[in-house]
């Protein structure tokens, strides 16, 4: 695999999120890869029908590569909440919205927990990141990645995005957003499968 995405190739992210592709260009800077976006190319958002973060990775992959002839690198990711069964999940852009108001989103979580009655101690969350890789003629690859935390009310901080303003990763005492990208980028779910993408590649 390494040999087809040596230095220098072009490698398409396959997303529209600025922040997302920010920050996954950010974490493939060391590898000399030319990174580019499905935004780029104008490409339309696939219809995530999946019902794991794995197999919308692999949508988004496969779309991508198909509809550009080159290798490309899809992120699914998102929030998982303990007390809410999960959600939102593989819907955690959706209950954002058409316009992207995670701060509407994050409150719809606060008081959806407080709907079930579940103390503020006991609101324990996981972000979760599903990449896959797809070379054309290869299979997909996938790599996976979690971090575990708490939620906490109102938002914090101005960095990162979507949900990172109410999530504390386990072991510290500040959000995602009021971390800088290094920090963050030592630690989270998107870093723990990058990992296993580097490994990869070597």
């Amino acid at each position: 695999m390494s040999g087809l995405l040596a230095k220098g190739s072009e490698l398409v992210i396959a997303s529209h999120n600025k922040g997302k592709v920010r920050e996954i260009a950010e974490l493939l800077a060391p590898f000399g890869f030319n990174v580019t976006s499905a935004a780029a190319y104008d490409l339309p958002e696939p219809e995530e029908t999946g019902l794991t973060f794995a197999a919308n990775a692999e949508i988004k992959a496969l779309a991508t590569s198909a509809a550009t002839g080159k290798a490309s690198l899809s992120d699914d990711s998102g929030l998982a909440v303990e007390g809410l069964d999960g959600a939102p999940g593989i819907y955690s852009a959706r209950w954002a919205g058409e316009s992207k108001d995670f701060g509407m989103a994050m409150e719809r979580i606060r008081q959806e927990l407080i709907a079930k009655g579940i103390p503020e101690s006991d609101w324990r969350a996981s972000f979760i990141c599903a990449l896959c890789l797809h070379v054309p003629g290869q299979e997909p690859q996938h790599f996976e990645g979690r971090i575990d935390g708490l939620l906490t009310f109102p938002p914090r901080g101005e960095k990162g995005f979507g949900y990172d303003p109410i999530f504390i990763p386990e072991g510290h005492t500040r959000t995602f957003a009021e971390m800088d990208s290094t920090e963050k980028h030592a630690m989270s779910h998107r870093a723990r499968a990058f990992k296993l993408f580097v490994n990869a590649l070597k």
